[in-house]
C-alpha cells in the first residue's frame, strides 16, 4: 500500500515552490541597482555613438 499524504501540506509545499520560482525570476529581472543600470545604458549609447562615427559617408 501507498504512503499517507497530507493533501493540505502537499499542496502548500507545492505553492511555496511556485512562489519561489517566481521570486528568483524577479530578482533576476529587476535585482539590478540604479548604477548597474545606469551603468548598462551609457555603454549602450557609447557603443551607438561609436558605430555611427565609424559610417562612411556615400558619394550616391
Amino acid at each position: 500500500m501507498g504512503e499517507v499524504v497530507n493533501l493540505r501540506l502537499a499542496r502548500k509545499a507545492a505553492a511555496r515552490r511556485t512562489r519561489e520560482a517566481d521570486a528568483a525570476t524577479n530578482r533576476a529581472a529587476h535585482g539590478r541597482t540604479r548604477a548597474e543600470r545606469t551603468a548598462t545604458k551609457a555603454e549602450a549609447v557609447r557603443a551607438a555613438r561609436l558605430l555611427d562615427g565609424a559610417k562612411l559617408e556615400g558619394s550616391d
